[in-house]
């Protein structure tokens, strides 16, 4: 296998056959649905993580169950709203998995090849799609000036996926579910490398010694050699990989979508250590992965703790608590880190999900500072401040010294937003919409916004060297943008 030249055709997939629509749409209903509440499918038979999770075994079929677990990802409103939705999602989601054992294999079976389902229809209702901005807001928004379209190009579908592109030393990757990644030239766009990795991927891409690192919804992390495309290994992880594996100092950092983190070899995929925090029994799906400086692994977890971990051995340095779980349901008490942390020379800061941001010493873990705000998306740092792409999609500004607020953008209000890319004097954010917006960073004020396909960009954008930003949507389009 290696770098092959792109075709004009693309091979067909799973998706050309035909079906019953009352199928795909059952199916699709199911998969969203167990994403949206967490169910994880490849947690080893006899190790569940606490007992209100509803776990798969990889070969033993057993008698059905329901699922407790949950996610509020994208749901908002007043409280009464809010938990009329909550029960009712409770509600659906049981009913839908309490079928029976053909069914729950089934189920397992779609979730390793979700390339054939189409969930836009469902997922439109939660992540966004049907959001209706205020007429004040649209003529706000419709004034504003669009940013340079470079170019843009396409790879498959995200559906139940998030994939991130990276840029290399000449290139833009970008994957997408049918097991495909691609490179394209960073100046043009155009394609000139295609690698068809043969799997259903889960998440990607990551980069670091020499390779591309991808995973798959079976638990594989894949590993492909940067310059020729040739696989170099392949290794196993206990769930799911969501997030982009990372790689530095010899090693590949992976997080499983069962929680735990793995450190393997980067040499040949061998397994170091675990690292497995305490898991509640109810979380938020993520799609954060984790992140290397120097010898530390940083990574926020449910319970809103961020841990810092010993790169050589997989013990834990630190644990801080960014936010702890208040409330008397366990609805109200997520209190889970879903994005990667971000640091400088003195701090690691994060934010967590109806919670708060916080900034600890790197050295010890002590709190320098912390403020309410609630984040599913993430954050950024500059040399002056901390930006934080909140829930209801207000843009903050903190003064990363002491948390105090600088400024706050709400004119996307009502939007879900990607976490925030930094770019000179810019602030680059996704919206659900499918728009990219670009602000300034003194004052907050949005100073372009550009279209892409209409569907949500969920992923942090990506630098251009010689443009602004590229993002990926969630139908794979790729888009590169320039000031």
């Amino acid at each position: 296998m290696h770098w092959n030249t792109p075709r004009a055709t693309r091979r067909a997939g799973h998706s050309d056959l035909l079906r019953p629509e009352w199928l795909k749409w059952s199916l699709s209903a199911i998969i969203f649905l167990s994403n949206l509440l967490h169910v994880n499918w490849n947690m080893p038979a006899g190790k569940p993580a606490s007992p209100t999770k509803f776990f798969l075994p990889r070969e033993t079929a057993v008698p059905c169950a329901k699922s407790h677990g949950g996610s509020t990802q994208g749901i908002h409103g007043n409280a009464g709203a809010g938990a009329m939705w909550r029960h009712a999602l409770l509600l659906a989601s049981s009913l839908i998995l309490s079928g029976c054992v053909g069914m729950v294999d089934m189920v397992r079976d779609v979730a390793r090849d979700l390339a054939d389902i189409d969930v836009s229809g469902i997922t439109e209702m939660f992540g966004g799609g049907g959001v209706e901005l205020t007429p004040d807001q649209i003529a706000q928004l419709g004034v504003i000036p669009q940013a340079r379209l470079l170019w843009q190009n396409k790879v498959e579908e995200g559906q139940a996926a998030v994939f991130v592109p990276v840029l290399g030393a000449d290139a833009v990757y970008a994957a997408g579910m049918d097991g495909r990644l691609v490179r394209f030239d960073p100046a043009s766009g155009k394609e000139f490398g295609i690698i068809d990795t043969k799997h259903r991927l889960s998440g990607g891409i990551g980069r670091g010694e020499g390779m591309l690192l991808v995973g798959t919804f079976r638990g594989e992390v894949l590993a492909f050699d940067e310059k020729t495309g040739n696989p170099l290994w392949t290794a196993l992880v206990s769930s799911e990989v969501l997030s982009p594996p990372q790689a530095a100092n010899g090693m590949v950092v992976v997080r499983s979508g069962d929680g735990r983190i793995f450190c393997l070899d980067a040499k040949d995929g061998k397994r170091k250590w675990i690292y497995q925090g305490a898991t509640p029994s109810l979380t938020v799906r993520s799609f954060a992965g984790v992140l290397i400086a120097d010898d530390k692994v940083y990574a926020g977890f449910p319970g809103g703790k961020l841990v810092a971990i010993n790169m050589s051995n997989g013990n834990a340095a630190w644990e801080a608590a960014v936010a702890r779980p208040r409330g008397p349901t366990e609805l109200e008490r997520l209190a889970d880190i879903t994005s990667l942390p971000v640091m400088d020379e003195q701090q690691v800061c994060t934010v967590a999900y109806q919670g708060r941001v916080a900034c600890f010493e790197i050295a010890t873990g002590n709190q320098i500072w912390a403020r309410e705000v609630s984040s599913n998306a993430g954050l950024a740092m500059d040399k002056n401040y901390l930006y934080v792409s909140a829930d209801r999609g207000a843009i903050l500004a903190y003064d990363k010294k002491d948390g105090s607020s600088i400024w706050t953008q709400e004119l996307l209000n009502g939007l879900r937003l990607s976490p925030p890319l930094i770019q000179d004097a810019r602030i680059v954010v996704g919206d659900s919409q499918g728009y990219v917006n670009i602000i300034r960073n003194d004052n907050g004020a949005i100073i372009a916004r550009s279209p892409t396909d209409e569907s949500a960009i969920v992923t942090r954008p990506v630098p251009l060297p010689s443009g602004f930003a590229v993002v990926q949507t969630r139908k794979g389009g790729v888009y590169a943008f320039s000031m």
